[in-house]
């Protein structure tokens, strides 16, 4: 079994070697959110596909090997009140080691500049975001 797919130590506070998935669910459950709610609604609009409490448990304490369907994913966004996006990267992050970098909703010109930043040694970024939080501050001190 990967790491991304075994279970953290209970109590701890150390980061959790569990996958992206399962802790998007369990910080969802830890917010209050109870596995039967989440039950209650997770299910795919489309294909009328319904998750039950044990299986949402279960992608926490023991996710396996196989990551769920395009259904299923769905699926859990309605469960955990999220964005379907969001829950593909963390299965692609969880299953297949592939963190997502796209910078969705934002034009080119946005990707371009951080395209250009994240090239940048630690201390060019530092300056840069000085630059731009200096240049917020004055324009709400402006107003």
């Amino acid at each position: 079994m990967t790491a991304a797919a075994t279970a953290p130590d209970a109590g701890t506070d150390e980061p959790s070697s569990r996958g992206a998935l399962s802790k998007l669910i369990q910080d969802a459950n830890a917010k209050g959110l109870s596995y039967a709610k989440m039950a209650t609604h997770a299910i795919d609009r489309e294909t009328g596909l319904k998750l039950s409490k044990p299986y949402l448990a279960r992608l926490v304490t023991d996710p396996g090997v196989n990551p769920p369907s395009p259904a299923q994913l769905r699926a859990i966004a309605a469960a955990i009140r999220t964005t379907e996006r969001r829950v593909k990267a963390a299965a692609a992050e969880q299953w297949l080691e592939y963190e997502a970098t796209e910078l969705a909703g934002y034009g080119d010109e946005v990707r371009i500049i951080v395209g250009h930043l994240a090239g940048m040694p630690e201390v060019e970024l530092r300056r840069w975001r000085a630059m731009i939080e200096a240049d917020e501050r004055a324009r709400r001190e402006s107003e």
